[in-house]
């Protein structure tokens, strides 16, 4: 799993637990839905429609291109979906369906509010939740924010069984939601049983850059994971030495609809990806640097003070939910987008 030794799981724990005044190697901030659609800009620019269908969050000069020659989200975006008005960067996932057992139909799994640490709900409508930490432990826990068209990707769509890869996971809520990511609790699967509270799921990305390349051919060459550790480690490989924000995205997919045991029978569970993944697997994340001048700098260096821990973060503007929530998108790409009904 994810993380190796109690030891990182309790100091996740504890830097969770104790987001009072100060404190907290993270910060942790909703972003409602800016437009479900088949388009990937990251993986297959100016193809319309993209292979597969994702949700999108974030800036709303989200396009079909996102070419970096000609591109500056913090410019070009009139509003985000995000809590933080100097975010205008862009991250998007694969969506979930649930596969008829029956009748072999599809239907979008709805995305809904993650929880906050205080048990409360973020305010957000559907999308996903964003992450940016540091090193959890170690002397030096300097990052360096990302620069101006920089991109990447994490995952791979084509697994379709466990490997060595462990930085996506799947937690079904309602068996005990707190504590580390990708824990024991986890699988990197879909869960093949009933989740009372849905399903979370997890897509972590790399914490170190090779310091040169905003983006590489593969959209992954150009980073890499600390050495030793895939969650918030603070030793980077010579070939990558730029220690870099991680990103972690949290998903929650609303899955009430569909809990009839019926569903679950011998070890079968009825939930498929949108580029064909019945397992879980192959889930991936995109991310699209976009943040406003030195704003993501300046969060990052106020972690561990009080003015930047996890979901408090008083060196960054924020806005108001509603505003967040009314940063819609019109779909590029119209079609149904499988719950019955275009976007927009």
């Amino acid at each position: 799993m994810i993380l190796q030794t109690l030891a990182t799981t309790a100091i996740f724990l504890q830097g969770a637990a104790s987001q009072g005044a100060y404190g907290g190697d993270f910060m942790r901030f909703g972003c409602s839905q800016l437009v479900v659609e088949r388009a990937d800009p990251l993986v297959t620019p100016g193809m319309a429609p993209s292979p597969h269908m994702h949700q999108i969050v974030g800036g709303n000069s989200f396009n079909l291109t996102m070419n970096p020659s000609n591109l500056d989200p913090a410019e070009q975006s009139t509003c985000t979906s995000c809590t933080f008005s100097e975010d205008f960067s862009n991250y998007w996932t694969a969506s979930i369906y649930f596969k008829s057992p029956e009748n072999g139909t599809f239907k979008r799994v709805p995305q809904m509010a993650n929880g906050r640490l205080d048990g409360g709900k973020l305010e957000q409508d559907g999308g996903l939740t964003v992450y940016y930490m540091r090193p959890f432990s170690g002397s030096n826990k300097k990052v360096t924010s990302f620069k101006p068209g920089f991109r990447m990707l994490t995952g791979d769509p084509s697994l379709r069984k466990k490997g060595s890869w462990a930085g996506v996971c799947h937690r079904c809520m309602g068996n005990g939601e707190g504590g580390a990511p990708c824990d024991s609790r986890d699988t990197s699967e879909f869960p093949a049983k009933i989740c009372p509270n849905g399903i979370r799921a997890t897509i972590i990305f790399p914490s170190c850059w090779d310091g040169k390349n905003l983006d590489s051919p593969d959209h992954k060459s150009h980073v890499a994971f600390a050495s030793g550790s895939v969650l918030a480690g603070d030793k980077c490989p010579s070939s990558h030495p730029v220690r870099i924000p991680q990103v972690m995205y949290e998903v929650m997919y609303d899955t009430s609809q569909f809990n009839n045991p019926e569903y679950f029978k011998n070890g079968k569970q009825p939930f498929v990806y949108s580029f064909g993944d019945g397992t879980g697997h192959g889930q991936h994340g995109d991310y699209l640097f976009g943040w406003q001048g030195d704003a993501l700098q300046r969060g990052m260096d106020a972690l561990g003070t009080n003015k930047c821990a996890s979901e408090s973060c008083p060196a960054l503007i924020s806005q108001p939910g509603k505003d967040a929530i009314a940063c819609t998108k019109k779909q590029q790409v119209m079609e149904d987008i499988g719950d019955g009904c275009k976007r927009n």
